[in-house]
Formats: C-alpha cells, sequence, structure tokens
C-alpha cells in the first residue's frame, strides 16, 4: 500500500532491513484502522521511537502553564564585562 520510505526521514528499506520500518498511526488510536489506511505512515524505529516520545511529552505537559510565567528573567552574566575589567 505504500512505498518503503520513512514519512519523516525519507531513509528507503530494501527486503534485508524492512523489519525496521513500521506502521505508526497518525491519531495515535490503535483501533482506528480505516481500510484506506488514511491514519497510518510508515516510520522507521527512530523517527517513530521520536514521535511516541514528542506524544507523550505533550501529554504530561502542563498546557495551562502560562508562558510569560517560565520565561526565566535572570541572567547571571549581565555584568560579565564589567567584571572581567575591574580585574585588569
Amino acid at each position: 500500500m505504500y512505498p518503503r520510505v520513512c514519512g519523516r526521514c525519507s531513509r528507503e528499506f530494501n527486503r534485508e532491513n524492512l523489519r525496521e520500518l513500521t506502521v505508526h498511526h497518525r491519531d495515535h488510536n490503535h483501533d482506528n484502522n480505516p481500510q484506506n489506511g488514511s491514519n497510518w505512515e510508515l516510520l522507521c524505529l527512530y523517527c517513530h521511537d521520536n514521535e511516541h516520545s514528542r506524544y507523550t511529552d505533550s501529554e504530561f505537559s502542563d498546557a495551562t502553564t502560562d508562558v510569560k510565567s517560565s520565561i526565566t528573567t535572570h541572567n547571571p552574566l549581565t555584568d560579565l564585562a564589567a567584571m572581567l575589567n575591574k580585574k585588569k
């Protein structure tokens, strides 16, 4: 149904390494298996692991966190030039 190519990194697969190509469910619902394959994409093992890691990270991230409150305002090297000039 699909060519033997990773949908992310475009790595091509042949008979010897075809076992490294996996079917990924785009909506992460393994029960959603339409006949036309519209919920599937072929990913190599590395891209498949990366996709699931990103999905897991997004599930556990706090979407309600205010971005402005998470920005660091402290800069320990603000006066670095002045500190270096003092030593001269």
